[in-house]
């Protein structure tokens, strides 16, 4: 479904946020994508759902190159925003209609797609938000607001979900509940996050983006979990010491904050 071969990007010539980065992910995978703040997981993530271009490499989804000049025919842009998704981070960002069910229905309706409304209720009701229709967004929580863009872009019926980091934000139990309800979602999703303790939580597979901005790992997750040495080497762990009963010694911490 999707395939990268040798992307590199800059936001600066002398700051290379990625550097030949290549894997494939098939329909149906749920894949993690793990690094530290800054490793270039948000830009990946940009340039998948066709919001950046890559300064080199390329990227098809389904067999077509995605790039500026086949996301300039109308037809095809239309169709590849219904089939991609992506989620960001900061529910604010998506935000933008007087009511809830307006969110919702804002993409079917701009998309073309038949029945916007009765999508708008069905999702509602799967993220238990149906209560919310009528209420403005920037009135609701933060956990509410990522349940409503969830819906928004699940009213699409999207055959791949990009979720830049979907926990960072949410209280424990709301984190509980989205993880349980992406385990269920029949989709191919990717999901950025630098906590270990999810990732086994959220996909099968990892892909690891290093400080070099490279791929430093591509397999299952367990693997990456269990391999110390290649997550200090990928900042997702550190090493410090630690003082008990009067005795001093040093071991490997995980980052799981987001």
């Amino acid at each position: 479904m999707i395939r990268v071969e040798g992307v590199a990007h800059a936001y600066h010539a002398a700051r290379p946020v990625l550097e030949g980065v290549t894997f494939e992910i098939a329909g149906g995978e749920k894949v993690v994508l793990l690094g530290c703040n800054g490793s270039g997981k948000t830009t990946l993530l940009k340039i998948l759902d066709g919001l950046l271009f890559p300064d080199a490499g390329l990227y098809f989804f389904r067999g077509k190159k995605i790039d500026r000049r086949t996301l300039a025919d109308a037809e095809f842009h239309r169709d590849f925003r219904r089939r991609v998704a992506f989620l960001f981070q900061n529910p604010d960002a998506m935000i933008f209609n007087p009511t809830v069910r307006d969110e919702i229905a804002f993409g079917p309706r701009r998309l073309g797609l038949e029945g916007a409304d009765d999508r708008a209720e069905t999702w509602a009701r799967n993220l238990g938000i149906a209560p919310l229709l009528d209420r403005p967004p920037f009135q609701l929580s933060t956990g509410e607001k990522q349940k409503v863009c969830l819906a928004a872009l699940l009213a699409l019926e999207p055959e791949v979900l990009l979720l830049d980091e979907p926990t960072g934000s949410l209280d424990p139990r709301t984190t509980g509940w989205l993880v349980d309800f992406l385990q269920d979602l029949s989709v191919t999703t990717v999901t950025t996050t630098h906590n270990l303790s999810l990732g086994a939580e959220l996909g099968e597979r990892a892909l690891v983006l290093s400080e070099k901005h490279t791929v430093l790992y591509d397999g299952a997750i367990e693997g990456i979990l269990g391999d110390e040495q290649k997550l200090l080497e990928a900042n997702l762990v550190h090493i410090h010491r630690h003082r008990h009963a009067g005795v001093e010694h040093r071991h490997f911490h995980s980052h799981d904050w987001e």
